[in-house]
């Protein structure tokens, strides 16, 4: 492990009476009223976003302590894992800032509240977004319940997302203004109580405003990259990490005609509208059979293969050459576990989707199936009776439900233009215009 570097020369220490870029907003961010000092606990992963949160926090004259959160155990010495890194990051930005930083330990919750989950939806043919859990289950429950032991009067993070009251108030949850990096996708399933007690300090500034002010302050990873992949993960190969904790399915791969042209370890291993490591690309000029239906078979050199289906009961992956073939296009979804951030489903939008080649009407909300894609326009309809749970995902195929599975409602979500591979197992998150309603997880996609 390389040791981190001092700068050189190092600036002196800023003194927080001003913001050099003149970013500075009002102690409380979610009123705009100046308000007396408050204690605020910053989560620090040692990136440059949290860190530039808890600088503008200090230099609005609140008390702030930072914490690192060690959510994962497991190789976390390997190749692959920048925990220990991360944590002489925060360090450094504690020590450049002059604030206390504390480590804590959240493997076991992690383990317990994210991980299991995420494996138990991989084991059941699904694609699961850990990013979503992590953040209901550890940096806004576990972490925020252990800030506020310490005597927080709120938490803080480096998200691109903000907060408000409105006039009934309750408090709503919106985009970051910096839609290129806009996370409150990952934030929807944040109750009322949770967002009343948490702040976004960067959440009003674009990345590049962030990184402005990180090297004027001198901050030691203002040139930092960006964490990428999913947090446990890191940047080792996602199928090599899921084999060692998922048994191998043996299984074909097969065009929608029927023909096999190659085979897979595990339906696990894929998901709908995957392109790379199909292991199939040296067959395409070899495929030269016929369909079942007499009609020669489509294998164009040069182009790629997706997924456009995972058949569970015969452990069947099927993909095509045709990005928009009809099984990756749906017009409808289903959803489970339904989380409103209001704390009640909505009714009719305020304003339309910020997209406008949409063509949506008032009734339609912005959708997004999958973090970075653009706003699609659709109508919302609650779930009711004994459907709407996570059991109901199940149940769609063995059509079994338990009366523990009808406690939680989803929604059902009908789109004006079909969307591609839409994928069970992923979020659905619905927008009125800036505002993050909430969302559910996808449980059925339909054309």
């Amino acid at each position: 492990m390389t040791a981190l570097k001092p700068a050189q020369p190092r600036p002196p220490k800023p003194s927080f009476v001003r913001d050099p870029l003149a970013f500075v907003q009002s102690p409380d961010l979610k009123t705009g009223q100046v308000n007396p000092p408050k204690v605020v606990v910053v989560g620090l992963s040692g990136g440059v976003d949290s860190a530039v949160a808890a600088a503008r926090l200090k230099q609005q004259g609140h008390r702030v302590i930072g914490i690192f959160m060690k959510n994962w155990e497991d190789d976390d010495d390997s190749e692959y894992c920048s925990s220990r890194q991360d944590f002489l990051d925060a360090a450094a930005v504690a020590d450049r800032l002059g604030i206390e930083l504390q480590a804590v330990n959240f493997a076991a919750d992690y383990k317990d509240r994210v991980f299991a989950e995420f494996l138990r939806e991989y084991e059941a043919g699904r694609t699961p977004n850990p990013d979503v859990l992590c953040n209901a289950e550890i940096k806004f429950k576990a972490f925020l319940d252990h800030a506020f032991q310490q005597g927080a009067d709120f938490i803080a993070t480096g998200h691109y997302a903000r907060v408000r009251r409105n006039l009934e108030g309750r408090v709503e949850l919106l985009r970051g203004l910096d839609e290129t990096k806009d996370q409150s996708y990952f934030l929807y399933r944040l109750r009322q109580d949770q967002l009343d007690r948490v702040l976004f300090p960067v959440g009003e500034l674009r990345k590049t405003e962030v990184r402005a002010i990180a090297e004027s302050l001198g901050l030691p990873n203002a040139k930092k990259k960006d964490s990428t992949g999913i947090c446990f993960i890191g940047e080792r190969p996602f199928r090599e990490f899921l084999s060692r904790y998922l048994k191998t399915q043996p299984g074909p791969i097969c065009t929608p005609d029927g023909i096999q042209v190659g085979g897979h370890q595990g339906l696990s291993f894929f998901t709908l509208g995957q392109r790379k490591g199909l292991g199939i690309g040296g067959v395409r000029k070899a495929v030269s059979k016929r369909s079942t239906n007499r009609s020669p078979l489509v294998s164009e050199e040069g182009k790629g293969w997706f997924v456009v289906k995972k058949d569970l009961e015969t452990n069947t992956l099927y993909v095509s050459q045709d990005h928009d073939h009809p099984w990756l296009m749906s017009g409808w979804l289903t959803t489970i576990d339904g989380c409103w951030v209001s704390g009640e489903a909505p009714l009719t939008p305020l304003k339309p989707s910020p997209n406008p080649d949409d063509g949506n009407g008032a009734g339609d909300f912005g959708v997004k199936t999958r973090y970075r894609q653009a706003d699609a326009s659709a109508r919302l309809a609650p779930i009711t009776g004994e459907t709407g749970t996570r059991g109901d995902s199940d149940a769609l195929r063995s059509s079994e439900a338990t009366e523990s599975q009808t406690k939680v409602r989803g929604f059902t979500l009908h789109f004006q233009q079909a969307q591609w591979a839409v994928t069970p197992g992923q979020s659905a998150v619905v927008y009125d215009g800036e505002v993050c309603l909430g969302g559910g997880i996808i449980a059925q996609a339909k054309p």
